[in-house]
């Protein structure tokens, strides 16, 4: 019998642990990209990888620091320097994504664990694509 645990299931087992519990007590605001939230000025951090900042670009005066690498993996301690350095975190900021999977998790993971006012961006930047909200090339 195979008592070693693949590292992808030990990865889905961490995060579906990380999402239920955080999502129960965390306060986070959800709410769709538009111009409403362009013109705010609220910080929007896109947590995606460079290879996907690429492909699709980022929402006008979106912040690129990411969180998961290609792999999976994540370095909360390096991303909350990398954040902390770029943005007011005693202030609400804004997280987008993809699709805003993995916005819901980090989202609820900041607000419980650090007190952060954090906005998850539901639908991500294929919600931005079929809004045509303002996106600019990554470099």
């Amino acid at each position: 019998m195979n008592r070693y645990i693949d590292a992808r299931v030990l990865k889905k087992i961490i995060l579906s642990a990380l999402f239920l519990s955080t999502s129960l007590l965390a306060a986070v605001i959800n709410e769709y990209p538009s111009e409403k939230i362009l013109l705010s000025k609220t910080p929007i951090i896109d947590v995606r990888t460079p290879a996907e900042w690429k492909e699709t670009g980022l929402l006008k005066g979106a912040i690129p620091i990411m969180f998961f690498n290609e792999q999976g993996a994540y370095n909360v301690e390096t991303f909350l320097k990398e954040l902390t350095a770029k943005v007011d975190t005693t202030k609400p900021f804004a997280l987008i994504c993809r699709t805003g999977s993995r916005t819901k998790i980090i989202s609820n993971f900041l607000s419980k664990e650090f007190g952060y006012e954090v906005i998850n961006l539901q639908g991500g930047m294929m919600f931005v694509k079929g809004k045509n909200l303002p996106v600019i090339p990554y470099k």
